[in-house]
């Protein structure tokens, strides 16, 4: 399997769709272990412990999220999901139990390893780089969690508490895919009928104290339907 630092365990059943993708990582200079049940995809995570998870929900002996929890009660190793689900519950479900990411079926390559990549990235490198004394740093936004404020290019900005505490659990999961719920539950513990509203509305006013612009990606991303995510990208 060569020597590349980054191992990557492929949870497939689909013949075509398991050569191809481990082509796809290999080519790019991926370890790849694979596996056609879940049976086998919990004796091989066991065994190598993997940096990465790609995970099919419809498996032959078990559904991919009887794996996924498994996984998350003892790890955070980041999982993306394969699937040719594609409604909006299955998504938000996958997300809400622990799934860092979710493409759907078909995919592009290019578009399958810039989210392994990104996944790769936050997983082993954004919590070292970026958490240090205490403060998040992500290009010109310094977050300083003792002191409870937010600065962009050395100018603070001004945000409620409850504003601060969003970008705070956002920066906490920075480069994974919050949903809704996850975010609500998070801040105000709760649901309610105007749950999504008040956080949609909040977002609203976060993004734009945050700068961001139509057409730009900015440090916050809104996939609509699911959730939220602190962008990881360097600038």
């Amino acid at each position: 399997m060569g020597n590349n630092k980054y191992k990557i365990l492929l949870v497939e059943d689909e013949d075509n769709i398991r050569k191809l993708v481990s082509t796809m990582l290999e080519t790019s200079g991926y370890q790849v272990l694979m596996a056609q049940t879940c049976e086998l995809a919990q004796i091989m995570y066991s065994s190598y412990v993997p940096d990465l998870i790609l995970l099919d929900l419809g498996l032959p002996d078990k559904d991919g999220i009887y794996f996924l929890k498994e996984v998350r009660k003892e790890s955070p190793v980041p999982v993306i999901i394969l699937s040719a689900r594609t409604e909006e519950h299955d998504i938000v479900g996958a997300l809400d139990m622990g799934a860092n990411d979710y493409i759907t079926k078909p995919f592009g390559s290019s578009e399958l390893l810039a989210r392994v990549r990104a996944a790769l990235r936050n997983s082993h490198q954004m919590y070292a780089a970026n958490i240090e004394n205490e403060k998040f740093v992500l290009n010109d936004m310094v977050i300083d969690y003792s002191a409870r404020q937010v600065f962009i290019k050395g100018e603070e900005v001004k945000l409620t508490q409850t504003e601060y505490n969003i970008v705070s659990l956002l920066s906490e999961h920075c480069g994974k895919m919050m949903t809704y719920s996850a975010i609500i539950k998070g801040i105000w513990g709760y649901p309610d009928e105007g749950s999504i509203k008040k956080l949609q509305v909040n977002m609203a006013n976060i993004r734009k104290k945050l700068g961001a612009k139509p057409g730009v990606r900015g440090y916050i991303i809104n996939e609509l339907g699911v959730g939220y995510r602190m962008n990881s990208e360097k600038a």
